[in-house]
């Protein structure tokens, strides 16, 4: 291998005479040509020239595309949805409105709930604890007897009476009071005793009896006591 070297045209730098690039810049060393290229880092012939304006251009060329293809799909999807034209509202008619017709006055009296059982007073019970002949008004000679049916049957042990004197205003003169029954039974009856006991208790007037499974009102009556 011979001493001779071969001086890079860009940069200047002496090479072997075997080698193919320069050892400093990488540019491809030209065998047997004049070295009339100016030196420097950068190449500056006409073919590396070439080259780099062609990867600049081709870069450019991509930028471009781009720019092209985002305008093609906006970001804001609104931008192309129609503003909708508001209709016209109609204009209201200036015809009057027919008068409705005067109406029935509603009762005052709120219609009563039907209750469970069925309460029913005399003097006297048959077999079943039924009162045999029914009685609205007791005077003190008389004996005072209750009934009270429930047709799905009492499903308790006990219910409770409550007494109220309806011509005063609804005062309480018997507070609830409980009395064993039998669960699976239908009717229940009971003797009180005279008349007179509640004519000297509670006075003459009007009074109504009130009968409670737990807190539900099931059978309700109203009877009159009077002083003979």
């Amino acid at each position: 291998m011979t001493d001779e070297t071969v001086e890079c045209f860009n940069c200047g730098r002496a090479n072997p005479e075997w080698a193919q690039v320069c050892r400093s810049c990488g540019v491809p060393l030209r065998h047997g040509q004049s070295n009339a290229a100016p030196v420097g880092r950068f190449p500056t012939d006409r073919n590396s020239l070439i080259s780099i304006g062609a990867v600049v251009g081709t870069i450019l060329a991509a930028v471009l595309v781009g720019v092209f293809v985002s305008s093609l799909n906006p970001s804001d999807p609104s931008a192309a949805l129609a503003t909708p034209t508001p209709s016209p509202t109609p204009e209201a008619t200036a015809e009057p409105s027919e008068t409705p017709l005067p109406t029935e006055a509603a009762s005052a009296a709120p219609t009563p709930v039907p209750l469970a059982g069925t309460l029913t007073f005399g003097s006297e019970l048959d077999a079943d604890g039924r009162v045999t002949e029914e009685v609205e008004t007791f005077t003190p000679s008389m004996t005072f007897a209750y009934s009270v049916e429930v047709a799905d049957g009492f499903g308790t042990n006990q219910i409770f009476n409550e007494v109220v004197r309806v011509d005063d205003d609804l005062t309480v003169v018997l507070p609830r009071e409980g009395v064993g029954v039998n669960a699976e039974e239908t009717v229940f009856g009971y003797v009180v005793g005279p008349a007179s006991n509640f004519v000297t208790q509670w006075g003459p007037g009007e009074y109504a009896w009130r009968v409670y499974i737990g807190e539900e009102l099931v059978a309700r009556k109203r009877f009159r006591l009077a002083d003979g």
